[in-house]
């Protein structure tokens, strides 16, 4: 099933292998790039690659010193894009982050307001440790990143294009942290969980990072690559089989019949963004690997990182010791 009808199904399709054949070969080499800088983080590479194809933006989760604020770095070099970083703290005000009005008076002593924006105006914004600032700050990002412009002092301001946020949080059990609300959770693609590395890429680490020489990113794409990528996905032809499981994957995570057991497990469980998402990243994720249609495995591999920050348990089945992960898990099982 292509969602695509203007042109004929024979040229519709030379056309996106054309495209996703040189499309490709930039992700890769971007890929490749990024991977030569981050070691024994694979998985975290190319979820947060897949979310940037997809145009959305994601959220980094795990404790410091894994170096999500490197990735986000050295992502922005390898794809093109102007990159900013902003430390969240309790004490960061919206205008921090978005911009504000100065009161400027010109030579003849006419005074006038000038605009002076943020640092949220880049391709690529690290929102480092963004439940460490107070609600009403993240929900001025979150904002910003839902509507792809701000407004200050009643005039509208367009951030760039391509504009993504790649936010780092702390786990939620350390100090300082202000959870982020469940709509504002909602706006990110995906969570993706950054781990400890392995016993070989540590070591890699400890003798990369700490010589005279360590290894730097270099462009792979530009910013207008990127946003031709992010057409192309949207290009991407899916197949009925695909579409049929994600809406199977994404209704039966909601409390109710279609989740049978399990659906006494679930408290709230995830809207139709989830399954737009979930559209999205399989059609990035077959493109990244050289593939120009997804499969369901593309489905099961990224159910978790789609779902599990838009769904919630009861409080009996987290007293019971269940777990997310586990809940999606057995639902992934029931699609063959």
């Amino acid at each position: 099933m292509a969602h695509v009808a203007s042109e004929s199904p024979e040229k519709l399709e030379d056309a996106i292998v054309r495209s996703a054949e040189a499309t490709t070969v930039h992700v890769r080499a971007a890929k490749a790039g990024i991977g030569a800088v981050i070691f024994g983080q694979e998985e975290v590479v190319e979820r947060a690659l897949i979310t940037i194809l997809s145009g959305g933006h994601g959220l980094l989760v795990g404790v410091p010193g894994l170096a999500k604020t490197k990735l986000v770095e050295t992502m922005g070099i390898a794809l093109g894009l102007d990159a900013r970083r902003v430390q969240f703290t309790p004490d960061l005000m919206p205008s921090d982050i978005l911009g504000s009005e100065v009161l400027e008076e010109g030579a003849g002593g006419k005074r006038s307001f000038r605009f002076i924006s943020g640092p949220v105006f880049a391709q690529l914004l690290m929102a480092d440790e963004i439940n460490r600032a107070s609600p009403r700050t993240q929900s001025a990002l979150l904002q910003a990143m839902q509507e792809q412009h701000v407004t200050v002092a009643g005039a509208r301001h367009d951030l760039p294009k391509p504009f993504h946020v790649l936010a780092t949080q702390n786990p939620l059990e350390q100090e300082g942290t202000y959870p982020l609300p469940e709509a504002q959770l909602d706006r990110f693609l995906m969570e993706i969980d950054v781990d400890y590395p392995d016993l070989e890429a540590e070591r890699k680490i400890l003798f990369d990072t700490t010589g005279a020489d360590e290894a730097r990113a270099k462009a792979a794409m530009t910013a207008e690559d990127l946003m031709a990528a992010q057409r192309l996905v949207r290009r991407l032809p899916v197949g009925e089989s695909v579409v049929n499981a994600i809406l199977q994957l994404v209704r039966s995570a909601r409390p109710g019949p279609e989740a049978g057991e399990l659906g006494k497990l679930i408290s709230w469980g995830p809207g139709p963004r989830a399954s737009q998402a979930l559209i999205l990243v399989v059609r990035a994720r077959a493109l990244l690997n050289g593939r120009f249609a997804p499969s369901i495995d593309d489905v099961l591999e990224l159910a978790e990182p789609v779902l599990k920050h838009r769904m919630a348990l009861t409080f009996a089945a987290r007293a019971e010791g269940e777990t997310i992960g586990n809940v999606i898990a057995r639902l992934k099982a029931r699609i063959g």
